[in-house]
């Protein structure tokens, strides 16, 4: 392994070089840094323009000027880097611009990332396990259409109807009582489709799903949820129970009894300290303590698995740790509503959903507004990219699993007596996710780059942005801070995606 990687590396390190060197030339041969200058009517303007090119050297060739740059750049291996000046940034360090656009970008790439993978892979697999049906012919003509959009027209959409009007009806949440039986029959259909079954099944399903969503949504409109929305303790209740029932169910499967138990231990515990949390959450609201917490609920977790495995422990405590950060989320998210209704009075009177900007300038506040705050300008863009990169998951995954299921290893497991559950998660999905692995991996690194056009639309200052401005004003310093950043991640990625070739694969052997 370790032999593997060293050698992954050092090819890695020698594109790199090649690389850097092309971008380099070819963006100091192809732009003029002083065109602004040239333009300027400022009466000190060749002053102006004699110290630009001393600030950068233009006076040398542009492939000595790169050996000058790649001095500064390998300052990094030892953690001091040195990416020069970037002048269209008022003289700014490049390494402080790249970290503050590289960490916007991340922000907004994490979220839409996991969401596209957790959607996207469900509903493929539940396609390609209902093949030919109703219910796949309806998704796979959804994903063409919405794989087909245009971003910026989605965006745009978005700002509309995810934004505008949205913040419109929150102003004054009034549900007119057609929605009720709307929201109840698209629920039911859906769940229909989705589980299938003979129609006695399919009948109950409908029913059930319109009664339950069409029920919680008056109920959340007659207990006025809209207007100030929390969780509170019943729903942390609810939301950890379905979650338990949820993660087993796809994780061991629901006859695995001490998986349940132990996951419904954890939701439990988490239920009995609520109410002290409360406290802390109130004197100790740091970043710190937040991830301190995670970690701790996950160990919890993991560790009643262990004491109520039996001879699945392993398992067990997979399932339970993973219950226990999803009530974890649940009750973060409790305490960040609490102050839902002054952060409204703290913020314009445009609406809670923002269309532009990742944060609201000069917002006064402790972490909790500033989680929401930023939850409120991430919810479009993370949207807007999703939507298409869930679009195209749903098709990878659907074609993968269906490759996989006509295989001979698959027949004979079932064969064996396996349940339909063991033999496609365990048996064909950790195979169907080996090419899914590779696009992922890819996706990740080119989106860390920045979504210029996602970016541009909601005026989010990432990676996108910061690679077109220095584009357009001829910094090479900017340019080379943006490649660095994606170039190296891009390699990351590429050899993350290798190494999952033989967790998933035990016929693989990086080796």
């Amino acid at each position: 392994m370790l032999t593997f990687i060293l050698r992954r590396l050092g090819a890695t390190v020698l594109v790199l070089l090649v690389a850097s060197f092309i971008v380099y030339t070819l963006t100091a041969i192809g732009t003029d840094p002083l065109a602004d200058l040239k333009q300027s009517n400022a009466a000190n303007r060749q002053e102006l323009i004699d110290n630009r090119i001393a600030l950068l050297h233009l006076d040398v060739h542009p492939v000595l000027r790169y050996f000058t740059w790649l001095a500064g750049a390998s300052k990094c291996l030892v953690f001091q880097c040195d990416l020069g000046i970037a002048f269209s940034r008022s003289n700014q360090q490049v390494t402080e611009a790249v970290a503050t656009a590289a960490g916007s970008t991340i922000q907004l790439v994490t979220a839409a990332t996991i969401i596209a993978i957790l959607v996207g892979l469900t509903i493929g697999i539940l396609t390609a396990l209902r093949q030919y049906s109703a219910f796949d012919y309806s998704v796979t003509f959804l994903t063409f259409i919405v794989y087909s959009l245009p971003i910026f027209w989605v965006a745009v959409l978005l700002k509309e109807f995810g934004a505008i009007r949205f913040n419109a009806f929150l102003a004054n949440p009034v549900i007119e009582w057609w929605v009720y039986p709307l929201v109840g029959f698209l629920t039911g259909f859906i769940l229909a489709a989705a589980l299938g079954g003979s129609w006695k099944t399919r009948l109950i399903t409908f029913a059930s799903g319109f009664v339950g969503s069409a029920g919680l949504l008056l109920v959340l409109d007659l207990t006025g949820w809209f207007a100030q929305p929390s969780v509170g303790l019943i729903g942390i209740i609810i939301t950890g129970i379905a979650a338990a029932f949820g993660v087993t169910a796809v994780s061991t499967g629901l006859s695995n009894r001490r998986a349940l138990i132990a996951s419904l231990i954890v939701v439990g515990i988490w239920v009995a300290l609520w109410y002290p949390l409360q406290y802390l959450f109130l004197y100790v609201p740091t970043g710190w303590m937040l991830w301190l917490l995670a970690i701790v609920g996950i160990a919890v977790g993991v560790g009643v698995g262990f004491l109520i495995g039996g001879d699945d422990k392993k398992q067990v405590a997979r399932t339970a740790g993973i219950v226990s950060f999803i009530t974890f989320l649940v009750v973060v998210v409790d305490r960040v509503l609490l102050i839902y209704p002054d952060y409204l009075d703290r913020i314009p009177q445009s609406g809670v959903i923002a269309t532009i900007g990742s944060e609201t300038p000069n917002l006064q506040g402790d972490m909790w507004f500033q989680i929401l705050d930023g939850f409120a300008h991430l919810i479009l863009p993370t949207i807007a990219l999703a939507v298409v990169s869930i679009a195209s998951y749903t098709r990878y995954a659907r074609s993968s699993l269906l490759e996989v299921l006509n295989q001979d290893y698959v027949r004979t497991a079932r064969a064996k007596g396996l349940t339909e559950r063991t033999v496609i998660v365990r048996h064909a999905m950790r195979n169907a996710l080996i090419p899914i692995a590779t696009i992922i991996a890819f996706d990740i690194g080119a989106l860390i780059g920045g979504a210029v056009i996602t970016e541009t639309i909601f005026a989010w200052k990432g990676m996108g942005a910061l690679f077109t401005d220095g584009l357009r004003a001829g910094d090479v310093n900017l340019v080379m801070g943006f490649f660095v950043v994606t170039g190296v991640l891009a390699v990351i990625f590429n050899l993350i995606a290798d190494l999952l070739y033989s967790a998933l694969d035990p016929r693989i052997r990086v080796s």
